[in-house]
């Protein structure tokens, strides 16, 4: 009996598992559908701005423009975003410290 309540647990806990790692899934893929629309709406704001300020017959360095800005914008906000990420990584791994420091404390 207790081999059968041993499998039912571990089914239950691979179980519980699956579905963490199903709605992670998803959660990423909709994080990534929405960035898509996001940037596709930054994309034609950023066409539109360089064409109004750009004369007509200058198709290539239109284009050059365009992606000069894209891709300055895109450092930047890759270059924040490592920043934030590290600081987060930073601050989670001093609280799991912490934690470690006061678990030992209560000993």
């Amino acid at each position: 009996m207790t081999k059968v309540k041993t499998v039912l647990k571990h089914s239950r806990k691979e179980a519980i598992h699956m579905q963490q790692e199903f709605f992670k899934t998803i959660s990423t893929m909709m994080t990534a559908a929405f960035g898509l629309v996001a940037a596709l709406a930054w994309n034609d704001a950023v066409k539109r701005l360089i064409d109004r300020y750009v004369t007509a017959g200058q198709g290539i360095r239109s284009a050059f423009i365009y992606a000069s800005i894209v891709t300055v914008i895109a450092v930047l906000i890759t270059y924040y975003m490592g920043k934030v990420a590290s600081r987060l990584a930073d601050a989670a791994s001093e609280e799991e410290a912490n934690e470690k420091k006061g678990d030992k404390n209560e000993k």
